[in-house]
């Protein structure tokens, strides 16, 4: 592994045209180099949730980006159903390396995130380097998926003024003072309703993740990461996609709160892989059956 070193930081922004006018996504980007990452972030969470491996792998000498999807964040966030789905999102991924030049990056994305990294490697699949995939939610999670967001699709809805309510009292409570992750949350629920009511409309009915039948024929390296006891990413669903993929390492995480509570051995795994990706010569792949 690389020497650490300590990498700059820095925020940007871009532009998508899109039927629906002209979108602005923004993100941050952590070192410099050749070694391109992009991290991208689970359901409606912002990109700021990837800022600790970020930073480790940037240290380590690669050249990191987190995103703000549309709809997540400090990225726009419009009210329009068809601007969502995991195919658009993948497609903002593809326009975020084409405005920062990078040909190839590892793409790495938690849950939703990881549902999109793996759309950009079905969709172009000559951009991504590798992938990191942490507890994709695909078949197996379906009827918990259901249960769980269609409530916040109806009551985004049918109630907007409580979700206005929420986001009036959690607007105000300073990100300084409290736990990090504390911050993050507060920051997952500052949605308007409306925006709020078109994402989760829109990812329900479009395309949630690549089929299996096309999982199947994403030959980039992968490590795939799966959590125990997790309902809504249950394991079976990464043991899937690592057995799909035929180049692929598998870590079993002890719970969903070990990469953010005691991050060192993900962290590791995640930073080897990384350098392995930007190391071809040092690579050992394995073919498909």
């Amino acid at each position: 592994m690389s020497e650490r070193h300590l990498a700059s930081e820095r925020v940007g922004q871009f532009f998508l045209e899109t039927d629906g006018g002209r979108d602005r996504l923004e993100y941050t980007e952590y070192g410099t180099g050749d070694a391109w990452v992009v991290l991208l972030p689970g359901l409606l969470i912002p990109r700021r949730m990837h800022d600790h491996l970020a930073r480790t792998l940037a240290a380590n000498g690669a050249h990191v980006v987190t995103l703000d999807f549309l709809g997540h964040g400090r990225s726009d966030k419009p009210d329009d159903p068809f601007a969502y789905s995991v195919t658009s999102f993948a497609r903002q991924v593809v326009a975020l390396l084409d405005e920062l030049g990078a040909g190839q990056a590892v793409i790495g994305g938690t849950s939703l995130g990881a549902n999109v990294a793996l759309e950009v490697a079905a969709i172009a699949p000559e951009r991504v380097r590798g992938l990191i995939v942490e507890m994709p939610v695909l078949d197996n999670a379906l009827e918990v998926a259901i249960v769980s967001f269609a409530p916040l699709l109806l009551g985004a809805r049918v109630f907007p003024f409580a979700f206005s309510g929420l986001r009036f009292v959690t607007r105000r409570v300073p990100r300084g003072v409290v736990p990090w992750w504390i911050g993050i949350g507060l920051d997952t629920l500052d949605h308007k309703p409306g925006p709020l009511a078109a994402y989760v409309h829109g990812l329900f009915f479009g395309r949630v993740a690549p089929p299996a039948s096309e999982r199947r024929r994403i030959q980039a390296p992968t490590l795939v990461v799966g959590h125990p006891r997790d309902p809504l990413h249950p394991a079976s669903d990464a043991e899937m996609v690592a057995s799909e993929l035929p180049n692929t390492t598998f870590v079993k995480a002890t719970s969903i709160l070990e990469w953010r509570r005691s991050p060192e051995r993900l962290d590791l795994a995640a930073t080897k892989f990384v350098l392995d990706c930007w190391r071809p010569a040092r690579r050992t792949r394995r073919t498909a059956n």
